[in-house]
């Protein structure tokens, strides 16, 4: 048995590998801590057992940018290498740019030839992550998979801060906006705030991963306002702990 594992800031994903098969796990981060987890000399303890997963020949984890820890008995990669690693496995390209946008973090990596040769990232605001859409959804009282479906005709929306938009969002509303309208402003202004990146990191083909690349409206606002193709891998979600469990050489 084989073990990817990517500590996320929303969540903890496992790609496990055993008798030729891959199955996927997912878990709360707090949950997984208190349930499964505890930290001894600066190393995360896990209770894998409690998890069904046992004999386990290889462990390999990714984190959350400055937050990352290292598991015990496992070998700790950097996210950055993670993520394109899993996106060079799942789609089959060596040369793309890479949009990563997590629950907390949005990271755009320059791949050439398989290999990263330069990235940025934005941890500091979460203006442009899964968590600012789940602010945005509740404010206009719709589900994260309705709040992806718009993207014509949006609303502008100068606010970037994820709380002042809010404010700025509810100010839309009470003028009289309809839903479609308002929900797609608020997908341009995630597009905003990635834009500048993916421009300095171009490239023809952008390989999109993480849960907010289940978005299809921000999909079609990238590929209409840089012309660009994007390809939104089988395991967007999944990809850093897939890159994981490529290093550790499960796939």
């Amino acid at each position: 048995m084989y073990v990817g594992i990517d500590l996320g800031s929303r969540n903890v994903k496992m790609a496990v590998k055993e008798d030729g098969e891959i199955r996927f796990l997912l878990f709360d981060t707090v949950s997984f801590y208190r349930e499964y987890g505890k930290l001894v000399a600066g190393e995360l303890v896990v209770d894998f057992s409690a998890l069904g997963l046992n004999s386990i020949e290889k462990i390999v984890s990714t984190g959350y940018g400055r937050q990352a820890v290292k598991i015990k008995g496992g070998i700790d990669l950097p996210e950055i290498r993670a993520h394109a690693l899993g996106a060079v496995y799942q789609t089959g390209l060596m040369d793309f740019t890479l949009l990563d946008l997590g629950g907390q973090d949005s990271k755009v990596v320059l791949v050439r030839k398989g290999k990263v040769v330069d990235f940025l990232t934005n941890d500091k605001c979460a203006a442009s992550t899964g968590r600012y859409l789940e602010n945005m959804a509740a404010v206009l009282k719709i589900s994260l998979e309705e709040l992806g479906n718009f993207y014509e005709d949006p609303v502008e929306l100068s606010s970037t801060c994820a709380i002042f938009g809010e404010t700025e969002l509810l100010g839309k509303v009470v003028e009289g906006y309809p839903l479609e309208r308002l929900a797609a402003g608020v997908n341009y202004t995630i597009y905003k705030r990635i834009a500048p990146m993916l421009k300095k990191l171009f490239s023809p083909q952008v390989v999109f991963t993480g849960g907010v690349a289940y978005s299809r409206a921000l999909r079609k606002i990238i590929e209409k306002e840089l012309g660009v193709e994007v390809v939104i891998p089988r395991e967007p979600q999944f990809n850093g702990a897939l890159g994981c469990l490529r290093y550790g050489g499960g796939i």
